[in-house]
């Protein structure tokens, strides 16, 4: 079995090698174009935002916005036919990477805004949406924002309460609700809104996407004091009585849960692209103090324990680049699922992060707890990655369940030709010579550079372990899977560390092939670097597929509840 989803296929047992070689990479004009791009970002970067200033005033401030605006930056995916530079994913991930890693605040805006904010338009607009919405938004001169969240719907967005009423004359709907922590929400021109659009007694609520320009009956709260990126603007948004056109609905009417999943699936790598270039940044930090830094008559630097965390911390945003730019290169060629791999960017991009950021600021001691200096700025503001666009908790369960969904499928199909041999004769025997040949000959990648065949076989290896705990799984549990959330979480992890090793043995073979392995020395240490570090994670997921505590945490908890804490004392 192949598939153009290369983590689905990994799911199988698969390894849809030519999927992910050659590793993506720039054709020559767009490269230059996107350089010369580059070059004005990071001079308007350098010049008009100060990160630090943004962060104590609470406000990015109207002129940095209106050179954001001049620069383009809020029209960058959009279509140069409706006013926007009509950037590739990777261009325009790389762009983000770049704002990323001057100021999260301004990242966080221009991503609310173009990332979710107008991307329903982009993916499942109309023509006439497109003419009457783009435009303005390219220029600035209006601002997005996506509104799904609600104060008892988060990550659960079946229990949306905000509703939308068909008018008797059917010209438009009567939308009535609140939406909880919009960003852009304090000024926001045109916002996303899911809402209700069936009866509240209904077994399986239907959600549509539509689009509300502010006006009557659409208010805002005051901007939230948050621990991080202070700059953005998070606000309530309240609807009352707001007319709504019939023409504004976007996509099909109850089909909005769809809208909502394709837009996240897409800024997801937007935020992955933010990470990467905040670990970057945090990267040169760190690498600055250690040669600056003092103790015992020598540089930090010179020290074992130094070397080791920046070592990790080079390996560990190599892969995440690697693995974001990877999947930015699949969009990009057109792969139209790519779901998996966005959800895997952004939990391992946003954890890559934090500890990254943790590191960095251990390395800077003292100063980096100061708010002189932009370490702890910097801490606070990545925190909110492992929450924005869906949890890190639920993205995992959702890689598990939609890898998982597959292999299920396909055992139920089996199951099924099993009752009804005859009509099943054909099905049974591919099934059979399937299993067969996985375990007589297992998947390799033939396309990995013989310089990392030990970073090949650890992939081929724990892809087959996967695809093996995988079916066990199911056949043990059926969908009773759904509510094994410790099981999810192994499968999860098993499958970002594959994704990530896989994208560096790709994006390394790539650099060899060009420069030879001297000129990719880099890309070749920190691919075996982070492919140690992946070994031995994927090693103690597997051993728990086996053995592990899970009851015993889970009794222990239920106590607590009923505790109401930790109750213990030495008194």
């Amino acid at each position: 079995m192949r598939e153009q989803c290369f983590m689905k296929a990994v799911f199988h047992g698969v390894l849809a090698e030519d999927v992910v070689f050659p590793f993506p990479e720039l054709g020559a004009e767009e490269r230059e174009n996107l350089e010369l791009m580059l070059d004005s970002v990071r001079r308007f970067l350098a010049t008009k935002v100060d990160a630090a200033a943004i962060d104590k005033r609470h406000e990015i401030g109207a002129e940095v916005l209106a050179e954001a605006k001049a620069l383009g930056l809020f029209g960058l995916q959009i279509a140069g036919e409706h006013g926007g530079l009509g950037l590739s994913a990777t261009a325009y991930s790389r762009v983000m990477q770049e704002v990323g890693a001057h100021d999260a605040s301004l990242a966080v805006t221009l991503g609310a805004h173009q990332s979710i904010g107008l991307k329903a338009i982009l993916l499942y607009g109309t023509a006439e949406q497109k003419r009457r919405f783009l435009p303005s938004l390219a220029s600035g001169e209006r601002v997005a924002a996506f509104a799904l969240t609600e104060p008892v719907a988060g990550s659960d967005a079946a229990a949306i309460k905000t509703r939308a009423d068909l008018a008797p004359d059917g010209s438009h709907y009567v939308l009535n609700g609140s939406k909880l922590w919009i960003t852009n929400g304090g000024f926001a021109d045109v916002f996303t809104v899911f809402a209700r659009t069936s009866d509240f007694e209904t077994q399986k609520p239907k959600l549509t996407a539509f689009l509300v320009e502010r006006g009557e009956g659409v208010r805002h709260g005051p901007n939230e004091h948050k621990l991080g990126i202070r700059g953005s603007s998070t606000t309530s948004v309240y609807f009352d009585d707001v007319k709504v056109p019939v023409a504004n609905v976007v996509g099909e009417v109850g089909r909005g849960f769809r809208v909502a999943m394709e837009v996240l699936n897409s800024g997801r790598l937007g935020l992955a692209a933010g990470c990467t270039g905040s670990c970057r940044a945090l990267v040169k930090l760190a690498v600055e103090r250690v040669q600056e830094r003092h103790a015992f008559g020598r540089r930090i630097g010179e020290f074992g324990l130094i070397k080791d965390k920046i070592a990790l911390m080079l390996a560990q945003t190599y892969a995440l680049e690697s693995a974001t730019y990877l999947t930015t290169g699949l969009v990009d060629a057109g792969v139209t699922d790519y779901s998996l791999e966005s959800a895997i960017c952004k939990v391992f991009g946003s954890e890559t992060l934090w500890w990254v950021v943790n590191e960095t600021l251990q390395i800077a001691a003292g100063i980096g707890y100061m708010g002189d200096y932009p370490y702890e700025r910097m801490l606070r503001d990545a925190r909110i990655n492992l929450i924005f666009e869906g949890t890190n908790e639920i993205l995992r369960c959702f890689i598990a369940l939609a890898g998982m969904a597959g292999p299920g499928q396909k055992l139920a199909e089996v199951a099924r030709a099993m009752r009804e041999p005859i009509k099943g004769f054909g099905l049974l025997r591919d099934f059979a010579i399937g299993k067969a040949r996985s375990m007589l000959v297992p998947e390799r990648l033939t396309r990995a550079h013989p310089v990392l065949s030990r970073e090949a076989v650890i992939v081929e290896e724990f892809t087959a372990i996967l695809a093996r705990h995988v079916e066990n799984t199911l056949r043990k549990h059926g969908r009773d899977i759904a509510e094994m959330q410790y099981v999810q979480r192994r499968v999860a992890d098993t499958a970002i560390d594959l994704y990530a090793l896989s994208a560096c043995i790709a994006r390394a073979t790539r650099a060899i092939e060009k420069h030879g392995e001297e000129g990719a020395r880099r890309p070749i240490e920190w691919t075996r670097i982070f492919g140690a570090l992946a070994r031995k994670r994927l090693k103690h997921n597997a051993d728990e597929f086996e053995a592990n505590d899970d009851e015993l945490r889970k009794e222990s908890a239920a106590r607590a509840y009923g505790d109401g804490g930790y109750v213990l004392d030495i008194l």
